[in-house]
């Protein structure tokens, strides 16, 4: 079994990353943790001690300049507001004052989200962007695989789209993909930090819309304009920065003496 794992340690990942999070499905329940155990199981048998510490120092990569931190918390706040403003702006009902009274709490949302193992941001990242996009790149383009990652994404997050207290519609799947493509765009530009991408999802999944227009209403339209935000960011990475997706092999990440030190 060792050695299995070692000749093929991402198709395992990938495999104990669904089988835990889709184990509990029988009984209503997704756990968004399993590309952390994933990871956590996969990286001893195949790296050992040096594995791990490479994903504890993509973990605590912090030493950024400060554009990346506004960045990876402006552009989902950006895409949110974005597709707020274009429904009200097409029709809906414009949310109360009272609505956007909890919204000072934000950032204590995204705070506990970036430290909370149970929850999409920490459960996900050092799974997928810690140990899966770095091995996916390592005879691939970047852009390659991150396209690999992002399918692979998408369906392990095809369930929630059946459980109705998460309130996704079938359209928002694209969203998934094309945020795939921000996180690894943002992972790779600064030097292979997961510590920068835990914050961008933390920040992505921080706001509920849905809130705004609790009768359901306007939540439809208001699902297709994020989807479409998140489309025109993608594009946007792959237009005008289209050098940095077809370089070969894919970008340097920070030595694991550097971050630790």
């Amino acid at each position: 079994m060792s050695s299995l794992v070692k000749r093929h340690p991402l198709v395992t990942f990938f495999v104990l990353a669904f089988a835990v999070s889709w184990c509990m499905l029988p009984f209503g329940t997704f756990l968004p943790f399993g590309p952390l155990v994933a990871a956590l199981i996969v990286i001893p048998l195949t790296d050992g001690k040096a594995g791990l510490r490479r994903l504890g120092a993509r973990l605590i990569h912090w030493r950024l300049g400060w554009k990346w931190y506004a960045m990876a918390v402006a552009v989902p706040l950006t895409v949110h507001l974005f597709a707020i403003g274009s429904n009200v702006g097409l029709g809906a009902a414009a949310p109360s004052l009272d609505q956007y009274s909890a919204w000072y709490s934000i950032f204590l949302v995204i705070g506990i989200a970036m430290i909370n193992p149970l929850n999409g941001p920490l459960g996900e990242e050092p799974g997928f962007r810690g140990f899966a996009q770095p091995g996916l790149q390592t005879r691939r383009s970047p852009l390659h695989a991150t396209s690999i990652l992002a399918l692979m994404v998408a369906l392990w997050h095809l369930p929630l789209f059946f459980i109705p207290e998460f309130e996704l519609a079938p359209i928002e799947i694209l969203a998934t993909v094309s945020v795939t493509f921000w996180f690894g765009w943002l992972f790779n530009r600064t030097g292979g930090s997961v510590l920068i991408t835990v914050l961008a999802h933390a920040t992505e999944g921080s706001v509920n819309t849905d809130d705004l227009w609790p009768d359901g209403t306007f939540n439809t339209r208001e699902a297709w304009l994020f989807v479409l935000g998140w489309v025109l960011v993608a594009t946007a990475l792959l237009v005008f920065d289209r050098k940095f997706w077809t370089a070969a092999p894919a970008p340097r990440q920070a030595p694991v003496e550097s971050v630790l030190s």
